[in-house]
């Protein structure tokens, strides 16, 4: 009809967006479920002796860092470094590698495994990957070949991830302005809110509408209590860019005897990081398995019992040695429960300050400082709690984090990773033109040169009788 909503490319992107929309949150939301049962059987398991873990983390944690070595090697870690690399990278090749359907599947897999055996991850990162890798697969299926338009598929399926995976809209959508994307274009962001929109009206569907952590009435009022934005900013940064530094393991100073270690034996290693997070277990009466979910809603929620006052810290090392492992999972709960400890522990320095207030504070600011994403982390903490009159005391929390992990961690860790996969791609595409080149060399070198005249012509056969003249 002469516009271009009636278009028939457009209608067909429309119905790809709307059904990965659609599947994504089923993913998700299978998922979730399985995520709980899979750390459900982990503690049946710690039911018939709290010295199993000492023997299976180990073991299965040797086991997945075999596993995910050469062609699953994209299975590790979060799952968010492989979405941005992708978008950075529009290689189909290198896209088939970190986002082809066996590896979402095999994403998930091994991230059940890993939590069934009390690995301190999360489901929130591969929840990103899966649904990016989905959407990319759909883009194909739907015809659509072009690089640009496959990275707004991508991005989109990264957006509708993160929001399945919490159940925040609005987080989706700015996660992947921020995080994944680092820019603003007017072309994608209805791309973006059409996944976001359907894929939250189906999960609103089928599991209802719920705040991850339940709804927190807490406030802070202006004067003296705005100690805790400070605190709980400068601490909650400080130890998230700590934490993130460990886990990017520099190629200078002990991280890199780490880092080289891990290479040289990456399945022995792995099963001593199984045999550190089942030690941390032990020291902390088991409260630092799994996602850490319940931890922080005690927390939050100011519960009657809670982990106590040494769970911020030892959740971060357990976070670490899952990290350093090299298996699958995400750092995105894990890094909740650890800045719901840190804030637990600075509200008993403010005593007239409500707990649940600086413990929303915490988790805003650790988590920003870990991932260097201040807006996503204050919008994520305000739509897991269901919380709008912490706004402002919220951002600027996340926004003094992000400072004050910039000093161990100035680039993002997810940015980080990313371009360290981007780096080691183009290392990878050099090497292979290389070695191209030099054998197109030595064949052609190897090849005899014939009788050819000064323009590579056939030589003309001398005349009888000429051959002897000089």
């Amino acid at each position: 009809m002469g516009h271009e909503f009636f278009a028939p490319h457009e209608w067909r992107r429309r119905i790809a967006l709307w059904v990965g929309a659609v599947v994504v949150a089923l993913a998700a939301i299978v998922f979730a479920k399985a995520s709980d049962w899979s750390y459900h059987l982990f503690q049946l398991m710690l039911g018939y002796g709290i010295w199993i873990p000492l023997v299976a983390t180990p073991i299965v944690f040797g086991l997945l860092a075999w596993v995910t070595e050469g062609r699953l090697r994209a299975t590790r870690g979060s799952g968010i470094p492989q979405v941005i690399g992708t978008l950075h990278i529009e290689d189909k090749g290198f896209r088939d590698s970190m986002l082809a359907l066996p590896i979402a599947g095999v994403k998930m897999l091994l991230t059940l495994i890993a939590l069934a055996v009390g690995a301190s991850i999360g489901r929130e990162g591969p929840t990103v990957h899966v649904g990016a890798g989905l959407f990319y697969w759909l883009g194909r299926r739907f015809g659509f070949s072009d690089s640009k338009a496959i990275s707004r598929f991508i991005l989109a399926g990264g957006a509708c991830g993160i929001a399945a995976a919490f159940n925040t809209p609005l987080a989706g959508v700015v996660f992947a302005i921020e995080e994944l994307s680092g820019t603003f274009e007017h072309r994608f962001s209805g791309l973006l809110l059409t996944a976001v929109i359907v894929g939250g009206v189906v999960s609103l569907g089928i599991i209802g509408n719920y705040s991850y952590f339940g709804e927190v009435h807490a406030t802070l009022p202006l004067g003296h209590a705005w100690l805790a934005v400070l605190l709980t900013g400068v601490i909650g940064g400080l130890l998230g860019g700590i934490f993130a530094r460990l886990i990017l393991l520099s190629r200078k100073g002990p991280l890199a005897y780490i880092g080289r270690l891990r290479s040289h034996a990456p399945v022995l290693f792995a099963a001593g990081c199984g045999l550190a997070l089942a030690l941390l277990g032990l020291y902390s009466h088991n409260s630092i398995y799994g996602t850490g979910y319940d931890q922080a809603r005690a927390f939050v929620q100011e519960a009657a019992v809670t982990p106590g006052q040494t769970f911020g810290i030892t959740k971060l090392l357990a976070n670490v040695v899952s990290y350093w492992a090299g298996i699958p999972g995400g750092i995105f709960s894990p890094a909740l429960a650890v800045g719901a400890g840190l804030g637990h522990n600075i509200a008993h320095f403010l005593p007239d300050v409500p707990a649940a207030a600086v413990v929303l504070l915490g988790m805003s600011a650790y988590l920003s400082g870990v991932t260097g994403a201040p807006l996503t982390s204050a919008v994520i903490a305000m739509e897991l709690t269901d919380n709008q009159d912490m706004v402002i005391p919220i951002m600027a929390a996340c926004l003094l984090a992000r400072a004050a992990a910039s000093l161990f961690s100035p680039t993002p860790v997810y940015k980080d990773f990313a371009e360290r996969m981007v780096q080691d791609f183009e290392r990878q595409q050099q090497a292979h033109a290389e070695r191209t080149e030099n054998a197109r060399a030595h064949a052609a070198a190897s090849q005899p040169a014939g009788k050819t005249s000064a323009f590579d012509e056939p030589a003309a056969p001398a005349e009888k009788g000429t051959a002897d003249k000089p």
